[in-house]
């Protein structure tokens, strides 16, 4: 079995020598897209869709495991730009802030960036709030729970059921940091260097609880108190969202880490917009539900629509990642989009597309006062011109 196979995102399938029990377990995951070659029993087809990044697989019954590693087609530090504004667009992403030194791999350049931005959010020592605490103890502090010491205790003085606000370091912001830095520590692949800093942030950490695995994170607001945290905590965020299942039934062991970069580009495109389109008096929202029919029977949820000040759609537009057709754009995504016209009661629909094999295009829809546009965003230009064509897209939208 081929210990490590490496894809390039939507790029053409590769062979591979593989054990079918693996190959039907690499298919199960969805990772990629894997079948069995019908004419050489003992190889597989990989082919890699939208999720970027490493997952290692062992099988019960094989002791060598298998890493499969997709690489996307932008660079890195592209990757790194799109990911950041999506989180945080006030310009603190861009230009270096995040930056991911000489490391060209997802996993490392992600583990590198995560730890340099916990060391900045640390330098000042840890944040410290109040965390509301319940407790059985031996002294009364703060208030007692009379429901749980009735409940419990039945009348006894001793142990109090207390609950108390307590002054710590071990919040969500500091905990949120921590499960990341522990994820990180638990993968494959991330370079020896940035693992030994990776442990020393987990030492400045080691009085802050781990969150509990397969729970929610730990909610957090920002504020002017944790601002110098707010990058770390996007990137922590990322980390934990993006993670890969630890373990599945049967034995089946899964460690990695995996971007979508459908939801990638979807947020980056979708934030920028808002960006471009703020101070117009109008208001953007994402994945706003609406209906296609009187009976609110079938549901829609464009990934953008823009509001006048009266709270009329005055503008919607989808975010695209990659043209499938090799002759141009899908024509599904035009009918999605005249869809959205429709039941918006919009003249005009924008579908915005990562660069593919198609130029920017108009669509005048026969019957119907409806016109869609197709744009087209370059992703291996330099941030301000990505910007620049996504001022353009929101230019021409706040004129429809």
């Amino acid at each position: 079995m081929t210990p490590v196979v490496e894809l390039v995102e939507h790029a053409p399938a590769v062979g591979v020598a593989m054990p079918d029990d693996v190959g039907r377990a690499l298919a199960a995951l969805s990772v990629v897209d894997a079948v069995p070659d019908p004419y050489s029993p003992g190889r597989w087809s990989l082919r890699a869709g939208s999720k970027i990044g490493a997952v290692t697989l062992t099988v019960p019954g094989h002791d060598d495991p298998l890493t499969v590693r997709v690489t996307p087609k932008v660079p890195v530090a592209r990757l790194f730009f799109l990911l950041g504004y999506g989180l945080d667009p006030t310009g603190a992403w861009r230009d270096g802030e995040v930056e991911v030194a000489e490391h060209r791999d997802l996993l490392p350049a992600l583990a590198h960036a995560v730890e340099r931005q916990v060391d900045r959010a640390l330098r000042q020592g840890l944040l410290q709030g109040y965390r509301v605490t319940e407790e059985t103890s031996m002294v009364v502090r703060g208030r007692i729970r009379e429901a749980e010491q009735i409940r419990r205790r039945f009348g006894a003085t001793l142990p109090v059921e207390v609950t108390y606000d307590e002054f710590t370091t071990d919040i969500a912001e500091n905990r949120i940091l921590r499960a990341a830095v522990e994820r990180l520590l638990r993968l494959p692949g991330v370079p020896r260097e940035v693992r030994r800093r990776l442990l020393h942030q987990r030492a400045r950490l080691a009085d802050v609880t781990v969150p509990v695995r397969g729970r929610p994170l730990p909610e957090w607001r920002p504020n002017r108190l944790n601002s110098r945290y707010h990058q770390a905590l996007g990137l922590a965020r990322a980390v934990l969202q993006n993670a890969s299942p630890e373990h599945e039934p049967g034995g089946l062991r899964i460690d990695g880490f995996l971007f979508d970069m459908n939801k990638l580009f979807e947020d980056f495109v979708t934030v920028a917009l808002r960006e471009a389109l703020r101070g117009s008096g109008r208001t953007a929202r994402f994945q706003d539900s609406h209906h296609l029919d009187e009976a609110a029977a079938i549901r829609m949820r464009p990934d953008f629509v823009l509001y006048g000040p009266d709270g009329v759609p005055c503008a919607v537009a989808d975010a695209k990642y990659k043209a499938e057709k090799r002759g141009g754009y899908p024509d599904a995504d035009l009918y999605q989009m005249l869809a959205y016209c429709t039941a918006l009661g919009l003249h005009e629909g924008h579908l915005v597309y990562a660069k593919g094999n198609a130029s920017h295009a108009t669509h005048r829809v026969r019957h119907a006062d409806i016109l869609i546009h197709q744009h087209a965003l370059d992703l291996d230009q330099e941030p301000a011109g990505l910007l620049a064509d996504v001022a353009e897209v929101a230019q021409r939208m706040g004129h429809g």
